[in-house]
């Protein structure tokens, strides 16, 4: 193995440190806590000034919808390469179909049961 054969792992890093270095930099010089941003302490939107009260809570049904959306996301993060290796294993006559319907019948009962506790109404 010589220089040339690392060569491009070699330019890969350097350009990744680089491109870091330069991106920190950027934000130290142009950022929200940049020597001269008149606006220092304030809470950034969008670039328009805040309104109300900074750091307002937010009610627990926000959380709950995201971790639900959250576990149903992966779950279907599962199922995809289930669906891309599906006529593989036909043609190796593996049975696959019986436990995929396992795991989709116990994401039905997952969400039956967060419908019945009302996990996903809105009102009080």
């Amino acid at each position: 193995m010589t220089l040339q054969d690392y060569l491009p792992v070699l330019v890969q890093f350097g350009l990744a440190v680089g491109l870091g270095a330069i991106i920190l930099l950027a934000s130290q010089l142009l950022g929200q806590r940049g020597p001269t941003n008149r606006f220092k302490d304030s809470a950034y939107e969008c670039g328009l000034p805040s309104e109300g009260q900074s750091g307002a809570r937010f009610s627990v049904k926000f959380y709950v919808t995201a971790m639900l959306f959250i576990i149903f996301d992966i779950e279907i993060v599962f199922l995809i390469p289930w669906a891309l290796v599906y006529r593989d294993f036909l043609a190796q006559n593996l049975p696959i179909l019986t436990p995929a319907l396992f795991f989709i019948l116990l994401l039905v009962a997952g969400l039956v049961y967060e419908l019945k506790k009302g996990a996903l109404k809105w009102e009080p």
